[in-house]
């Protein structure tokens, strides 16, 4: 029984040994996600950086689509998007962008609470690029007090 065990574990170990040397690519580490860059990284081109709403009065909820295209040469996608405050929520499409494609980044911001003046925003995103983190568009105002 014990020399069966032995000669189906070196089985095993033999046949786990010629499908790694097949040319497959097995990741090194656990968790680790592996990217097919033989067609290039996908990259993010916005159409605007920067969306100014002039001026808002205090209290109003204001949103903005900044559109952008996978410039790249794979499928874009975006794990995480966020902004500098919690006052500004953007919302991003969770589906792959595949390259040449254009999607939209959706941004909301709500004044209530934030001080009068000028203030601007910034996103960053979170994607399969290369660097990882971008930071994104940006949105700005001018906060005026309800009349």
């Amino acid at each position: 029984m014990k020399a069966t065990f032995i000669a189906i574990f070196a089985s095993v170990l033999a046949l786990g040994a010629c499908n790694s040397q097949n040319g497959s690519k097995a990741p090194s580490d656990a968790g680790t996600t592996v990217q097919d860059t033989s067609k290039g990284a996908p990259e993010i081109t916005f159409d605007k950086q920067l969306h100014d709403f002039g001026k808002i009065v205090a209290g109003e909820v204001v949103e903005y689509s900044f559109k952008f295209k996978n410039t790249g040469g794979s499928d874009l996608l975006i794990n995480r998007a966020e902004a500098s405050c919690g006052c500004t929520i953007p919302e991003w499409p969770k589906a792959p962008i595949r390259p040449g494609d254009s999607a939209y980044i959706k941004v909301k911001f709500d004044s209530k609470g934030r001080p009068e003046g000028y203030t601007e925003k910034e996103i960053y995103i979170q994607a399969n690029t290369n660097p990882s983190g971008i930071n994104g568009p940006r949105i700005s105002c001018e906060i005026v007090a309800k009349k």
